[in-house]
């Protein structure tokens, strides 16, 4: 594997070594500190519809982040389809917190500083990206 020049991307790399599939650990975050978004989810299909979330907000994260070819936009797109499912936008947000939690987690003391520093930034940006506060 090569080593990414990104403190994100390389986060996701290192991630991917320890774990085949993020998707349960994210959700069990986010539902164990937002209760409230397990009832926005589909019984049917679920994990189905939370690895494809997953997986469209992390290709939106490495895009926005690295060269910014386009598939950062879906995070606009999401927050609006988003908030017509009646999801707050500080819920939407705290998604992209929860990713970042998880990969911590995950990295352990291999998450440096450098990255640490890089998801800050990332995350106000997103915040910025779609009026948010951080």
């Amino acid at each position: 594997m090569n080593a990414s020049a990104s403190p994100i991307e390389r986060s996701f790399e290192l991630a991917a070594t320890r774990c085949d599939d993020l998707t349960p650990l994210v959700y069990q975050r986010l539902f164990a500190e937002h209760p409230e978004a397990q009832a926005m989810f589909r019984k049917d299909g679920g994990d189905l519809v939370r690895g494809s979330m997953l997986a469209l907000t992390i290709e939106a994260i490495l895009d926005f982040a690295g060269e910014r070819r386009g598939h950062f936009r879906m995070i606009q797109c999401e927050l609006s389809s988003h908030d017509a499912y009646g999801t707050p936008q500080e819920l939407f947000i705290e998604f992209f917190r929860v990713i970042r939690d998880v990969l911590r987690e995950l990295l352990g003391n291999e998450w440096s500083p450098d990255t640490d520093e890089a998801w800050k930034k990332l995350l106000l940006e997103i915040a910025g990206l779609v009026g948010s506060p951080a």
